[in-house]
This record gives structure tokens, sequence and C-alpha cells, in this order.
């Protein structure tokens, strides 16, 4: 038997590993920024785009950023050659005068030098000599400035997500959805990706995207309701989803998409809406937690917010009481059968903050007559659900319930809500085959980060936002 690796037999003529591919040589030689304060002084290959360029008379800086942070890169500026004789030496540093004093801001390049370490330097206490600068794409002039109105940062997204502070939100995303996960995955849940394409609607009819399907019709899902809830007589038990969710909402308010991410979870064998929000307080703390592990001093550092993880149990509220709490503060909402509007949410965030040191309250014991059908109606008194709204740093990012799992109890609901029981005949079928008492529910993901960071808008919180103005880029 030959001694040669698989690689080394698959080669022509034993000549080696296979060819590598283009690029890989780049990829395993160039180190990122974030890993430069570890490394030795010496030889090293970076690679980013030209955040700024200061060219001094006998010195050059350059702050060059990559997808992990930001390093000054230095070179002794060569500019004019001795007209007796030319060094090669000399000649290259002159071109290399020439060349950064050329470049643009946004140019990718890639550089070789010596890293060495200096606490005087002020951003990491690092640079970089320069010996070699390759343009790898220039840059035309930026379009937006740290000025720009939100719109016209939204119009230009791949660039305004360059900034720091604007990458720096989905990372703290990744780190934040990562522990949601670990946190189910590691107590046996499921995850399921459900169909965006619906044959009728998953709420109600209001806010429903409705598309051409070949020679029919189909709908945007409203939420993944119905499938999830399709989990329990399936026997999974326990699932989430993470997965987007379509309103046709012509709201302009701060709040609002068109579509946005949904983070979705329903378990069997409740006994009430209890158990639903002892979950959904867990999984936040296990969120917040990584996150503020992991980011709170970037986050600190670039948005002036601390970050802190709630203790738990979170504070709880009938919403009758609630609304009773913001009148006593003297402003009383507008309808007393509606759900909580707006400043009640910020009144009894604040009311909530001043009396327990709380970010978070669920308000609890909603009225039937403003629930879906679905809910399950509390036991001798079915004017109340087995309801919640999760209200954050005074903005509802949530509602949960115990869910209906009888099926004539679920017919007469529906029938009650104005909705077809015919139209409806794929979901009730979950229910006539046997179903476990069950509940859940669903949170907008960057409607959380909004709240989280201190923002102003979840456009800043979404990757690419879409509203009824915007479907671009």
């Amino acid at each position: 038997m030959s001694g040669r690796s698989g690689a080394d037999a698959a080669s022509p003529a034993g000549r080696g590993p296979n060819p590598r591919p283009v690029g890989w040589a780049l990829v395993n030689t160039r180190t990122l920024v974030k890993q430069l304060a570890a490394r030795p002084d010496g030889p090293v290959t970076v690679a980013g785009w030209v955040e700024t360029v200061r060219d001094q008379k006998k010195v050059q800086f350059i702050i060059l950023r990559d997808e992990s942070g930001a390093v000054q890169l230095v070179n002794p500026a060569v500019r004019e050659l001795d007209p007796e004789g030319v060094s090669v030496g000399a000649a290259e540093a002159f071109a290399l005068t020439e060349q950064i004093s050329a470049l643009g801001h946004g140019t990718f390049i890639t550089v070789t030098g010596q890293l060495k370490h200096d606490e005087r330097v002020k951003l990491g206490g690092l640079e970089v000599k320069l010996e070699t600068l390759e343009v790898v794409t220039e840059a035309e002039e930026t379009p937006i400035a740290a000025d720009s109105s939100l719109d016209k940062r939204m119009d230009w997204r791949f660039l305004d997500l360059r900034h720091p502070k604007q990458n720096l939100i989905f990372r703290v995303q990744t780190t934040f959805l990562h522990a949601l996960r670990t946190y189910w995955v590691e107590r046996d849940w499921v995850e399921i990706q459900t169909p965006k394409l619906m044959a009728s609607a998953s709420e109600s009819r209001a806010e429903l995207f409705e598309l051409g399907y070949f020679e029919g019709k189909a709908y945007l899902a409203q939420s993944p309701q119905f499938f999830k809830q399709m989990a329990q007589p399936a026997g999974l038990g326990r699932v989430f989803e993470v997965g987007p969710a379509f309103r046709a909402d012509p709201s302009f308010t701060s709040r609002h998409a068109t579509e946005f991410t949904s983070i979705d979870a329903e378990m069997s064998w409740i006994d009430s809406h209890e158990d639903v929000m002892a979950m959904h307080e867990e999984l936040l703390v296990a969120g917040f937690t990584a996150v503020v592990a992991k980011h709170a001093d970037e986050i600190r550092e670039l948005f002036g917010v601390e970050v802190t993880v709630p203790a738990t149990p979170f504070p709880r509220i009938p919403l009758a009481e609630a609304k009773e709490i913001v009148a006593s503060r003297g402003y009383v909402v507008p309808r007393a059968d509606a759900d909580m509007d707006p400043e009640g949410e910020r009144q009894i965030s604040a009311y909530v903050k001043e009396t327990y040191g709380h970010d978070f309250v669920f308000l609890t014991d909603y009225a039937s007559s403003i629930r879906p059908f679905y809910h399950m109606r509390r036991e001798g008194d079915p004017g109340i659900t087995n309801s919640y709204d999760l209200i954050y740093n005074g903005v509802e990012i949530s509602t949960g319930a115990q869910r209906e799992h009888r099926i004539d109890i679920l017919v007469e609901q529906a029938k009650e809500k104005g909705l077809d029981p015919e139209e409806l005949g794929f979901y009730l079928d979950f229910f006539r085959y046997g179903v476990p008492p069950h509940g859940g529910f669903g949170m907008g993901l960057a409607r959380l980060l909004m709240l989280m960071l201190d923002e102003h808008s979840i456009r800043e919180t979404t990757y690419l936002f879409r509203g009824p103005t915007r479907l671009l880029p």
C-alpha cells in the first residue's frame, strides 16, 4: 500500500496536492484586524477598505477597516527622487507614496508590512508599517455622509453598514439568535421552517398581501401561527422558527414594516399561558446574557447604552389594572375596550421601571373581543383570554397565549369573529384527530434590537427594510 495521502494520490504524477483555487493564499494568509493584538511584531498581511487617509508631508497614515475592526497603517513619505540616480528601493518608496496619495475613501486594498505594537498609537496600540499595497477595487466618492438622512442611508444601505455602529447591530443580532437557538436545542426543541405562501389568511384578512398563484390566488403569511400549531398534533411537542412574516400595513411609524423577521415558539402540554411566559422570560435572559458577555463594551462605546440582563420573573400586570395605573399617571387610553395604545405602553413601562426597576412587563388578561379566535378563553370568564403582551422599554414586542385546542369551541370562536370555518378547513383539521393543550408566542426581532440598542427606528436594526414605499435595495 502506498503511503501517499488521498490528496497526493489524486494529483497528476503524484506531484503534491491538487492545485488550490484562486484566492486561497489571500484567505489563508490574511490576518483580521481583531487578530493583530495577539500576534507578535513582524510581517503581516491585512485587507479591507480605506476609511481615512492622512497625507502629511513626511508621513502618511491610512485607517484600514475590515469586518472585524480598524488598524492604522503608516508609510514614510518619499515625495521626490534624487535626479542624479534612482535606486530601486527609492523608486518603489516614491511609487507607494504616490499610490497612497491617490487612495479614495472606500477603496478596497490588500497590504503587507511589519506589525508593531506601540501603546502610543491611539487606535488599538499597534500599527502596520507598509511594504506593499495592492488596490483591489477603487471606489467612487461616497454618496452618503455621517449626517445623511435615514432615508438616504437606506438608499445606500451597503455603504451605511460599513459604519462600525451599523455593523455591530448585526453582530449583536447573530449572538442573540444563536443564544436563543442554543436555549431551545439544549432543551430538545425542534426547529421548523414554515411556508410563506398560504391558501388563506393566517390571522385575518386585514393587513394581508394577496398575489396571483398560477390560476388562483395565494397570500403571504402574516405569521407561522397555523403551522407551528400543526406541529402539536404531529407529535413534535416543542417547536421554534426564526423567519420572515408579511403585513400589508400602510403605517410609517418607527416600529412597523411590511416584511419583518419573526421569532416564534409553540409548546405542548402547558397548564396555562403562565408556562409560555416562564419559557419566554428564560429565553430572553439567555439572549441578553450572551449579548452582554460578548458585546457589552462595544455597545457602550458605539451606542452609549448599558445593556443589562433582566431579572426573573418579569413583572406581570393584568391589562385592566395597567390601564388604571396609566390613568393615575394622567393619561387615559382612548378606548376602554381596546388594547393599550403606544402612549399607554410608554406610561406603564415608566411605572414598572420606577416601581420594580425592570425594563420588561407582561400585560395579561386581554379581552376576548380584541384577541384572535384561537386564543383560549378563561375558564369561568369567557370575556378574558389566557394571553399576554410583552412590553420592553415602552414598546410591545410580543404576543403570546394558550391556544384553544378543542375543535367545537374553536369553530364557535371563529364564527364569532366573522370567519368562515370552510376557509379554515385545513387548520381546523389539525384539531379533529387529537391535540394536546399548547401555547406559544411570536416576537419581532428588529423591534427588540431597536429597543435593546436605544435606536429610534426598526429601519436601523433591519438589514434591508421593507415598508409601504420601499422595495429597494
